[in-house]
C-alpha cells in the first residue's frame, strides 16, 4: 500500500467517540517554526531603524537634560558662593560689622539656592520626561489633563502646606527677617533662630522656642532693622527747678555719650526733649536717643541707673505712681472729740429696743 493511500484511509477514519479526549495537541512542524522566524526577522529588519532613531533620540534627550541640570545647578551654587564672599568682605569693615549679619545672610543665601536648584531640577527633568514620552509617540493630552486634575486636587488638600511654602519663599526672597533678628510675628515674638520654607523658629524672652508657620504670619514687626529708640521718662515733683533738672540730665547724657561701649551702641546723642506732661503734683521729662537695633533696652537701663544716681547727688526727688495724700493730724481734727451716734442715747427708741439682748428662757421645772 502506498503512502498516499494510507493518508487517505486515515483521513476517512470515523470521528472519535464521546469517551475519547475531545482535544488534540497540535505539534508545530519545523516548517512552521521556520516561517515564524522568517516573519520575526523581516519585522525586525523593517523596524530596527525606527527603534534606533527612538533610542538615539531618548539618549540625546537624557544626556542634554543631565548636562543642562548640572550646569544650571553649578551656576546657582557659584552665584550663592559669590553672595557669601561679598557678605564676608563687607563684614570686615566697621560699618559692615554693625549692619551685616553673616549667619543671617548665609542661611538666606542657602535657602534661596536650595529653592532655585529644586525649581531648576523640576523644570528640566519634567520637560525631559515629557519629551521622552513624546518620542515613543504617546499621546500626552490625557496625561497632562490628568496631571492638571491631580494638581488641583492636591492643591486643595494641601493648601495650608502650599501656603506656608509660598509665604516662606517670598519672606526669604524679600529679606523680611533673618537669623538673629528680633521680630513680632503677631502669634509669637522673640529672636529668630532658624528660617525655613515652611516654619520659622523663634526663641522667646523666657527661653521658650516657638514654631510659627509662615502661612499664619499676617504681619511682621522687625525690631532689628534700621535703628531703635531708647526713651526714658523721668517723673519729678512739680516744685523742682526745671533748669537744674535739665542741666543734670544734660550732664548725664554727655558723659554717657563719650564712654565705651555706649558710644558704639548710641547712634545719635542723647537728647533731653523737654516736658512730656505736667500734672498738679508732678511733671515728666522725656529723654531719648537712637541706638543700635536690639540694644534699646540695654541703653534705657543704663540711662535710668545714671539718672537716678545723678539726681540723688543733686538732691532731686524722683516720684512715680499715684501720689499718697498726706495724713491729717488728729489734734486738728474738729470731729475727733465727737462720739459716734449710738442707739442707746434714747432708751425708748425702737432702735434701742431692737438692740437690747434677748433674755434666755428658763428650762421647764427650774425655780423662778
Amino acid at each position: 500500500m502506498s503512502l498516499s493511500a494510507v493518508l487517505r484511509a486515515a483521513g476517512s477514519s470515523p470521528s472519535p467517540t464521546p469517551s475519547e479526549s475531545p482535544t488534540a495537541v497540535t505539534v508545530p512542524s519545523l516548517q512552521d517554526a521556520q516561517e515564524s522566524a522568517t516573519n520575526a526577522a523581516s519585522w525586525v529588519e523593517e523596524n530596527w531603524s525606527t527603534w534606533l532613531a527612538i533610542g538615539l533620540r531618548v539618549l540625546l534627550i537624557l544626556v542634554i537634560a543631565a548636562v543642562l541640570r548640572m550646569v544650571v545647578r553649578r551656576a546657582i551654587t557659584k552665584f550663592i558662593d559669590r553672595m557669601n564672599r561679598t557678605v564676608q568682605a563687607a563684614d570686615g569693615t566697621a560699618l559692615g560689622g554693625l549692619l551685616v549679619n553673616v549667619e543671617r545672610r548665609r542661611q538666606r543665601s542657602q535657602a534661596i539656592g536650595s529653592v532655585l536648584r529644586s525649581v531648576a531640577s523640576f523644570l528640566i527633568l519634567g520637560t525631559a520626561a515629557l519629551m521622552v514620552l513624546g518620542a515613543f509617540e504617546i499621546n500626552l493630552a490625557p496625561l497632562l489633563a490628568s496631571a492638571g486634575v491631580a494638581g488641583v486636587a492636591i492643591g486643595f488638600g494641601a493648601r495650608n502646606l502650599v501656603t506656608d511654602f509660598l509665604s516662606g519663599v517670598f519672606m526669604i526672597l524679600e529679606d523680611q527677617y533673618g537669623v538673629g533678628d528680633k521680630i513680632d510675628a503677631g502669634v509669637a515674638s522673640g529672636e529668630v533662630i532658624e528660617v525655613g520654607l515652611r516654619v520659622t523658629k523663634l526663641r522667646g524672652d523666657n527661653g521658650e522656642i516657638w514654631y510659627v508657620r509662615n502661612g499664619e504670619v499676617k504681619r511682621i514687626g522687625n525690631l532689628s532693622q534700621g535703628w531703635a529708640t531708647a526713651g526714658v521718662d523721668v517723673t519729678v515733683k512739680a516744685s523742682e527747678d526745671l533748669d537744674r533738672v535739665k542741666a543734670t540730665l544734660v550732664e548725664v547724657a554727655e558723659k554717657m555719650n563719650k564712654e565705651e561701649p555706649w558710644n558704639e551702641l548710641l547712634w545719635s546723642p542723647i537728647e533731653v526733649l523737654g516736658l512730656d506732661s505736667v500734672l498738679i503734683d508732678s511733671m515728666v521729662v522725656r529723654v531719648s536717643a537712637k541706638t543700635m537695633p536690639g540694644k534699646s533696652l540695654t541703653v534705657e537701663r543704663e540711662l535710668r541707673w545714671r539718672i537716678k544716681r545723678a539726681f540723688d547727688a543733686a538732691h532731686i526727688r524722683i516720684v512715680g505712681g499715684a501720689t499718697v495724700p498726706p495724713e491729717q493730724d488728729p489734734d486738728n481734727d474738729p470731729t475727733a472729740a465727737v462720739a459716734a451716734p449710738s442707739a442707746y442715747s434714747n432708751p425708748g427708741s425702737p432702735q434701742a429696743a431692737a438692740a437690747s439682748p434677748l433674755t434666755p428662757l428658763a428650762p421647764p421645772g427650774a425655780p423662778k
